[in-house]
Order: structure tokens, then C-alpha cells, then sequence
């Protein structure tokens, strides 16, 4: 005989589908217009790896033009077929606690509350698609909350390595409710501002987009997705990663793609694919890269200050994560404790000038009221760019505080010939000499090897 769902469940189900009615296309707060943001390492961050530590450096992020810290996973780690001595912060033993190494969930809440003092959003990262195989859910009996195998048992998610963590079943809406109760907590409990989704496309896009509504009920929140698709932006998220671009970056390093390449793609991949609401967060790190696939040293060399420039001025919002502001030159260790050698932080001026230019001019603006670069120039090696970036309103450009951006990706010199279709008039000043110059509409431009120039209108 068919059993009957329990009431709970059905109850549940009937919540969730009541808010997907009600979803629309998200609306990001209006703080994250032009947010820049920082992916935070707690473990790695300092010796001591706690929550505390990492508050102390709070008001220096947010003095280098930070708006939003992202903190990988703040929950406690399973003990079960744990990786390493410490463990992935991905795989959640319980999403209602702190982990004890970072600390008490008062040590977050002053965190937290600290941020805000500084005028720094807080988002959290969330890992929806799979807990540890002890995760207090299993202990309480909800064997059903998850993907079973043949013998009843809860397995990894399929097509992974990921054995040191236990799947989750979408189709249960008790386990779907808790989830979303879950995340409320947080949003209400510790005033957090929103969440970076764990590998966000492989959980139901109706469990996103019920969460959603549910959690800009309590407050307007920032939903980012570590996914890249479009339909991610119908409802449930303001910004996706911009992994094709990161790999693309990655490509034209070491010679097997171009600036003719590299433009092409961006067009065909940004402009015609995402809708203009649509945040992209674009980098040339991130916990993954860093510690899996290598330091920017290992990846982009001597350019690697040529590329964040790109992905900090071509579009969307530029993310920064722990350590590069020193320069970090090491893959920090995913599953054991190994601490960032901040030295002097000989980046920070650089990353500075960078990331206050995101926060004040509208031409790099994370929405639809910054457009898509305008590319004007090229070279005889097609190893260096030019492009232009403009705010828009009611339709119009904007052309005070225009943007431009010349790069050198090569180990050479380049005469980088440029006309500009449109005026150049008014007086710029390079964003990192601050010296001041007249652009003429067409030209040459001489760059240096791996230089780079940012021109600001005044």
C-alpha cells in the first residue's frame, strides 16, 4: 500500500509552494550597487584561526574599499571520514552552530556586529547539497532527508570524490523546510546580510527561489551562487561567478587564447547571455583556484597585477580573496591549518585604488547602470587592450567619471594603436600615479611589459 505523506510534510510543501507563487525577479539591496567584496579564510586567516582574530583586521579590509565579506563556512565540521586533520569546512556537521575552533556564536555575533560598525555587509557561505555523514540530522533519525544507496545508507554526492560527505534528498519537504529555517536563523538571529551558495546549481531552483522570498521577508538580503547560468537570476540570486571569464584569464596566460580571443568570448558569454540585472563576480583567485589549481604567481606570473585589473574594471563586481593583498604565494592547505603570511601587505595600495574606484564611480557600477566596455584599440601581437567603461541614466551615457582602461599582458613592449569613436574631451588622471593627462581620440599608446593604465575622467 502507498503511504501517505505525514501532515508535517504536506504542510511543508504546501509553505514552499505558496512562496514560489510569490517569487519575482530578485531586487539586489541598494548598498550592493557598486560593492566590491572579500572572501574571507577564518582558518587561515591568523594563527590563532578564530573569529575573533579575523575581527581585527576589519576596519583595514574595509578602509581598502571592501563592502561585503564573504565567510566560507562558519559551521561545525564532521568527524566522520574527514579529510585531513581539520577537516572541509564544506562538510557541515550541524548548520545551527559555530564551529568551536573560530569560536562561540557570540564571537559571531560581535563579528558581525563589528562589520556593520565598519559599514561592511556580512554573507555566509551556505552548503545546501550535502551535510558530513554525522550530521546531527542523521542522529536525529532523518535517514529520509537524504540520497540513500541500495543497503539504506546515506552516500556522497554521485560523480564526486567528495567521501567525506553524505547527499541530500530535495524531494523530502520536511528536509527542504528545515533547510529554509535554517538559513532564516542566521538572516534573523544574527542580523547576517545573505549567502554564498555552494555549488548552488546542483540543489533545485524551487528550493532557491522559496528560500528567497522567505528571507527578504526578514530583511533584503544578497544572494550569490557559485554557478554560472543565467537562469540563476530569474528569481533567486543577484550575482553568479564568472567562472568561464577566470578560466579564459587563465588560457590567455599561458598563450593558448588572445585579446581578439578574449573579447569575443565576453561578448558572446556576458553581454548575450545574462540578462542586465544580472551581477557577475569576476577574479583571478579564490579558495578553489588557490589552493587546487595554484597561487596567480603559478597561474598568471608576472601579470597577474594586469589581470585584476581586468576583472576589476572590464565588469561586475571584483572579488578579493584572503592574502592577496600580500601578494600570497603559497596554495594555503584546504584540510590542515596553514596560516597566511601577511608580511607588509605590499598589495594593499594597489587593491585600494582599485576597489575605491568600484565603490565611487558608476561607470563600474555592478547593474545595468554601468553597460558593457566599449573596446577601442589593439596591437600588431594582440597581446594588449584598450577599453572604455561609461555610467548610464534614463539611457544616456555619462560622461563624467568615464573609465580608461590600457593593458599589457605580454613579457614585451607594445604600441597599442587606439581610436575612439565618440569625445575624449575633459582632463583624466591615471587611477595609480594620479597624474593628470588629456586623451586624444585616436592615437598610440606605449605600454611597458605587464603595464597597466587606468584613466578617470575628472
Amino acid at each position: 500500500m502507498k503511504k501517505c505523506k505525514s501532515l508535517s510534510t504536506v504542510l511543508a510543501a504546501v509553505a514552499i509552494l505558496a512562496t514560489m507563487v510569490l517569487s519575482a525577479q530578485p531586487t539586489p539591496p541598494e548598498w550592493a550597487a557598486n560593492a566590491t567584496i572579500y572572501e574571507m579564510n577564518v582558518r587561515q586567516f591568523s594563527e590563532e584561526g578564530t573569529l575573533a582574530k579575523a575581527q581585527e583586521h576589519l576596519e583595514r579590509i574595509a578602509d581598502m574599499g571592501i563592502e561585503i565579506i564573504w565567510l566560507m563556512p562558519i559551521h561545525p565540521i564532521g568527524e566522520l571520514n574527514r579529510k585531513g586533520t581539520m577537516g572541509s569546512y564544506y562538510a557541515v556537521r550541524d548548520y545551527l552552530e559555530v564551529n568551536p575552533e573560530f569560536g562561540s556564536k557570540e564571537d559571531f555575533r560581535s563579528f558581525v556586529d563589528a562589520a556593520h560598525e565598519v559599514g561592511l555587509k556580512v554573507i555566509i557561505d551556505w552548503v545546501a547539497n550535502h551535510t558530513s555523514p554525522d550530521n546531527v540530522w542523521i542522529e536525529q533519525g532523518h535517514l529520509d532527508w537524504y540520497t540513500l544507496d541500495s543497503n539504506g545508507r546515506v552516500q556522497p554526492t554521485l560523480g564526486t570524490d567528495w567521501w567525506d560527505v553524505a547527499d541530500l534528498n530535495y524531494d523530502n519537504f520536511e528536509m527542504r523546510e528545515a533547510m529554509m529555517q535554517a538559513m532564516e536563523y542566521w538572516v534573523r538571529e544574527f542580523d547576517i546580510d545573505g549567502y554564498r551558495c555552494d555549488v548552488a546549481e546542483w540543489v533545485p531552483m524551487d528550493f532557491w527561489d522559496s528560500t528567497r522570498v522567505r528571507l527578504d521577508a526578514i530583511k533584503p538580503v544578497f544572494m550569490l551562487a557559485e554557478a554560472e547560468n543565467e537562469h540563476l537570476h530569474e528569481k533567486a540570486f543577484d550575482m553568479t561567478y564568472g567562472w568561464s571569464f577566470h578560466a579564459f584569464m587563465n588560457q590567455m596566460a599561458k598563450g593558448e587564447k588572445n585579446v581578439s580571443d578574449m573579447k569575443k568570448f565576453f561578448m558572446e558569454n556576458e553581454a548575450r547571455r545574462f540578462p542586465k540585472h544580472a551581477y557577475r563576480m569576476h577574479f583571478t583567485t579564490n579558495h578553489d583556484e588557490n589552493s587546487w589549481n595554484g597561487t596567480t604567481a603559478e597561474r598568471l606570473g608576472d601579470a597577474r597585477q594586469t589581470y585584476a585589473v581586468l576583472a576589476a574594471t572590464l565588469h561586475g563586481m571584483p572579488l578579493v580573496y584572503s592574502g592577496q593583498e600580500s601578494d600570497n604565494q603559497k596554495r594555503l592547505e584546504f584540510f590542515e591549518k596553514d596560516p597566511i603570511d601577511w608580511g607588509n601587505y605590499k598589495l594593499a595600495d594597489f587593491y585600494s585604488k582599485l576597489l575605491h574606484l568600484n565603490q565611487e564611480n558608476c561607470a563600474l557600477a555592478n547593474d545595468s547602470a554601468a553597460g558593457y566596455p566599449y573596446f577601442f584599440g589593439s596591437d600588431d601581437t594582440d597581446r594588449s587592450i584598450a577599453y572604455a567603461r561609461f555610467g548610464r541614466a534614463d539611457g544616456k551615457v555619462i560622461e563624467d567619471g568615464m573609465v580608461l582602461v590600457f593593458l599589457n599582458f605580454s613579457a614585451k613592449s607594445v604600441n597599442l594603436s587606439y581610436t575612439f569613436k565618440g569625445s575624449t574631451d575633459g582632463k583624466y588622471e591615471e587611477l595609480f600615479t594620479k597624474k593628470k593627462f588629456a586623451i586624444a581620440k585616436s592615437g598610440n599608446m606605449e605600454l611597458g611589459p605587464f603595464e597597466y593604465r587606468v584613466y578617470v575622467k575628472k
